[in-house]
């Protein structure tokens, strides 16, 4: 059994990569950086600009030239800080019983394996995400490889398992960047974590089929929609 969860808006409340920013920056550091992307904002939602694209920008716009060590630091401070309210506690309770259940259990992620180790490691499980480039112990500014959203799950899965068809394969995720992981599971949890309205809004289809609400995802979730 593989079981394979996505990270932010999944087992969180919300993003993680932006507060981090803001968090490991300081308020005015971040705001002033942040409106640098203003253009770019713009220019992805007017479609020309990928978000990909966006992604490199805002990395590149921050942490060019800071030491590895320094952002591995903060991200310990942030998780620290933040776990309380930023964590759903039913998704967090989901992937202790996969442990306890014997399966493989991996975080896949866009956000950098960087700022998500600590959560990672706090969790008790393997961490696959988008790999920053590092040249002499200082960040580039650049993703090495590939953002780890949409078919680049499935790619760098299969990097360190082998074929995703030689397990029985669980996933959650919660947004189109996980369509491509939920096509290739056996067992596809679409916003599992989130509160039943939300997970109504948006429907994510396998094999022409919605993928519904089972009565065990019909759970009270309202330890998870404080703060959401």
């Amino acid at each position: 059994m593989l079981s394979v969860f996505d990270f932010d808006g999944t087992l969180t409340r919300h993003d993680s990569f932006v507060p981090f920013l803001r968090f490991a920056f300081g308020t005015r550091e971040f705001t002033q950086r942040i409106l640098r992307l203003a253009l770019p904002t713009l220019r992805y939602l007017s479609r020309g600009m990928s978000r990909d694209e966006l992604k490199a920008q805002l990395i590149g716009t921050f942490l060019a030239g800071v030491e590895a060590k320094w952002v591995c630091q903060k991200a310990e401070d942030f998780c620290q800080l933040v776990w309380p309210k930023l964590m759903r506690p039913s998704g967090v309770r989901s992937v202790a019983a996969e442990i306890a259940s014997g399966a493989e259990v991996t975080l896949c992620s866009a956000s950098p394996a960087l700022v998500l180790r600590p959560f990672a490691e706090r969790l008790g499980i393997k961490l696959i995400g988008t790999e920053l480039e590092v040249v002499d112990g200082h960040l580039t500014g650049r993703i090495s490889g590939n953002n780890c959203r949409c078919e680049n799950k499935v790619r760098r899965l299969e990097a360190i398992y082998g074929p995703l068809t030689q397990y029985r394969l669980r996933a959650w995720g919660d947004t189109h960047g996980d369509h491509e992981l939920l096509d290739a599971a056996q067992d596809a949890h679409w916003r599992h974590f989130h509160p039943a309205w939300r997970r109504s809004r948006s429907r994510y289809s396998k094999a022409g089929s919605s993928v519904s609400v089972s009565p065990r995802d019909s759970h009270s979730n309202s330890e998870d929609q404080q703060g959401a």
